[in-house]
């Protein structure tokens, strides 16, 4: 699928005059879903299954999220895994940091789910076959090569159901290179309070998506950017006031550390219906 061009227009106030700036963000479609509001699971569904798993994932496709946000790294003989922090001792019953143990090490250790089951750190590989054709992933791009990691995505065939997290300029700058129809999201500037400084961002890194409420001033413009805004709102204990302080602004999602209790409400509420 190629690059689309949307055209928008937008209105700075310069001297005291409104003035129509025409513009053109290059729109890099993000993965289909069959839902309006998008729900994404934070390290999947990891209430009862440890994050990151296999397992988590798989509850998140069962309860009906959107996204499943993964987390990858990369053990020292170069495979491609998913883990949070840099080290296992915080989800696992080894030590170390990942960088420093091979993955056959790494798949020894165990991860224990609150019900008792027991799991394995999850490959990269593993995982896009899991979310092939059943849910979208959402890349938190850890500690990765950008080549590798898109050959991965390339060879199940998911291009097209991956949006990317980045965190770093190198980081952002190796994707465009190597894979740029990717969709991009990061955090944006909360320094960016106008347009004018928004549009001068943009233009030097756009991005596709948001992961961060900007000045309620922008909202309009990003709307007419055609990018999407998906907040982070995940925490043990989420609230229905927690979830509209932010749905009130006409966001595209949320990523959230409950999206079963936040899939009734939206459907309670007919906010996720297409």
């Amino acid at each position: 699928m190629g690059l689309k061009i949307k055209p928008f227009l937008f209105t700075i106030l310069i001297s005291g005059l409104y003035l129509p700036v025409f513009a053109q963000q290059m729109i890099r479609p993000l993965p289909k879903s069959k839902n309006a509001f998008i729900v994404i699971a934070h390290r999947g569904s990891h209430l009862i299954k440890p994050e990151n798993t296999i397992a988590s994932i798989e509850e998140a496709i069962a309860i009906g999220a959107d996204y499943v946000e993964l987390d990858l790294r990369t053990t020292k003989d170069g495979q491609l895994i998913l883990l949070h922090n840099d080290r296992v001792d915080q989800v696992s019953n080894g030590k170390g940091l990942i960088k420093d143990l091979d993955f056959e090490e790494a798949k020894k250790f165990i991860l224990k789910g609150r019900d008792g089951t027991l799991h394995q750190i999850a490959s990269f590989e593993e995982a896009l076959k899991a979310c092939k054709g059943k849910i979208n992933i959402y890349l938190d791009f850890k500690a990765a090569d950008v080549e590798k990691t898109y050959k991965a995505i390339k060879k199940v065939g998911m291009e097209h159901q991956v949006l990317v997290y980045i965190g770093g300029n190198s980081d952002y700058i190796s994707w465009r290179k190597t894979a740029p129809e990717m969709p991009l999201m990061s955090r944006l500037d909360p320094g960016i309070t106008t347009a004018q400084d928004l549009l001068g961002a943009f233009a030097k890194t756009p991005l596709e998506a948001i992961d961060n409420m900007p000045n309620e001033t922008l909202l309009p413009v990003l709307r007419k950017m055609g990018i999407s805004i998906f907040p982070d709102v995940q925490k043990s204990s989420e609230t229905p006031e927690d979830w509209n302080q932010v749905i009130k602004y006409g966001v595209q999602g949320l990523q959230t550390d409950h999206p079963e209790a936040l899939i009734k409400y939206l459907r309670l509420t007919n906010t996720r219906v297409n």
